[in-house]
């Protein structure tokens, strides 16, 4: 989306109230694009004193947030977003890979299935988000964020590992719609989780590997259900608490079991 004043391209544009162009935050109010109306947000001496006099607070410009892309049903990928996907896809194969430095002792299947699999629970993570958002309507699609590609490049040579490399930017949710939205990213993940450790039943030669993606999932479940800040579990303990309280007590409970058992 691109700014009508100054061409940055961002994701959100405000909607000018007088002429109706689309602009970016900085070039939001009238007096910033220049706006060809902007006659119409003067008011008379008189007049301010008088709304001054009777509420006692300034006048704040009312603006709106548009998409100025027409809205497509349906789940579908933009060129860009592919691209973002792409390097995403291969920061976490760096830090999945990394995890395993001596590849005899795990064995090629091995180390390919831990990887994939790692890959997987949080690209699956992501597009369980845009898959809701986009059902609703919405704008959404997975963008990399500078700092956060930057921390997982860096995590493939540092001991300590940190995954990140951006998420689903959508537009126009109101509460409801952002709490399913947001829910819908661990409740993939404890699926994934509850899958993993299905799978040991079924190939336990693959215990070491299927047993943590089991239990990772869990933890990547219970960790982004925090409700604090930006996580997907603020978004939901807003929209819903009884939701928000059952899917983090199941993928607490998962990620202490699965740790015990295949961890410890």
């Amino acid at each position: 989306m691109i700014c009508k004043k100054c061409g940055r391209e961002t994701l959100l544009l405000v909607k000018g109230q007088y002429c109706g162009g689309s602009f970016c935050s900085k070039q939001r109010l009238p007096e910033s694009h220049e706006c060809p109306s902007i006659a119409q947000a003067c008011v008379p001496k008189e007049e301010t004193q008088s709304v001054m006099a009777q509420w006692q607070k300034p006048i704040d410009y009312k603006h709106t947030y548009v998409s100025d892309r027409p809205i497509q049903r349906g789940i579908h990928f933009s060129a860009k977003e592919l691209e973002h996907l792409a390097v995403a896809a291969v920061l976490i194969n760096g830090v999945g890979l990394s995890l395993f430095p001596n590849v005899e002792s795990v064995g090629y299947l091995l180390l390919a299935l831990s990887v994939v699999g790692f890959t997987a629970s949080f690209l699956l993570h992501e597009m369980a988000h845009k898959i809701v958002a986009q059902m609703h309507g919405l704008w959404a699609e997975f963008r990399l964020t500078t700092i956060g590609a930057i921390v997982t490049a860096i995590s493939i040579v540092l001991p300590i590992k940190f995954i990140s490399p951006g998420a689903v930017m959508i537009s126009g949710a109101d509460q409801t719609t952002m709490g399913e939205t947001a829910v819908a990213g661990p409740a993939t993940n404890i699926v994934l989780s509850t899958i993993f450790s299905a799978a040991v039943v079924a190939f336990p030669s693959y215990t070491s590997s299927l047993g943590v993606l089991a239990w990772f999932n869990a933890w990547i479940a219970v960790f982004n259900l925090i409700p604090f800040g930006i996580f997907d579990g603020m978004k939901v303990f807003t929209w819903n608490k009884m939701v928000w309280a059952l899917a983090f007590a199941v993928s607490a409970v998962l990620t202490v079991i699965f740790g015990i058992i295949f961890l410890g």
